[in-house]
């Protein structure tokens, strides 16, 4: 988990996933894990994290498909980039590592996109999960069936 001040756990159907904040900005979702259990809840929650709750909730029952939050995405210049062109990808729709990369104009760097998305600090929200490999889904930070789950309620059919 990346260093904050405020944190709350919420229930998904993907499990339990902890929500991270500065108090005015959302800047981490850790996925579901088995040590997971392990953190200290907030008592007092900003407005982000409770609208970012509502947020998710609506995400999973189809009521959502653009998050509006104030987000921080801490990382390179590089990564920054892959993030907000992932942030560009439409709900329900999939690209690839490769796609992903030429949409942003550098065509040879899908190895290096990869790393980027695997890395990204806030994931539903930012959908990485929406980039596959081309020859499958690739991988994600909660693993396949997660990332297949997330795909499947946005209506992907592999």
């Amino acid at each position: 988990m990346t260093t904050s001040n405020y944190t709350m756990s919420m229930d998904t159907p993907i499990g339990r996933i902890v929500l991270e904040s500065t108090g005015s900005e959302l800047v981490g979702i850790q996925l579901p894990s088995p040590g997971l259990s392990s953190f200290s809840q907030s008592h007092e929650l900003p407005l982000v994290l409770k609208s970012a709750a509502i947020q998710i909730e609506e995400y999973f029952a189809r009521e959502r498909k653009v998050f509006e939050l104030p987000i921080s995405l801490r990382g390179t210049s590089f990564q920054q980039e892959v993030w907000a062109g992932l942030i560009r990808i439409p709900y329900g729709v999939v690209v690839s590592y490769g796609e992903l990369a030429r949409d942003l104009g550098r065509p040879k760097t899908y190895r290096a996109v990869g790393q980027a998305n695997a890395r990204n600090p806030i994931p539903i929200v930012v959908p990485c999960h929406r980039v596959v490999a081309s020859d499958g889904l690739g991988g994600y930070a909660g693993g396949l069936d997660m990332k297949l789950e997330l795909l499947t309620l946005e209506g992907y059919h592999s």
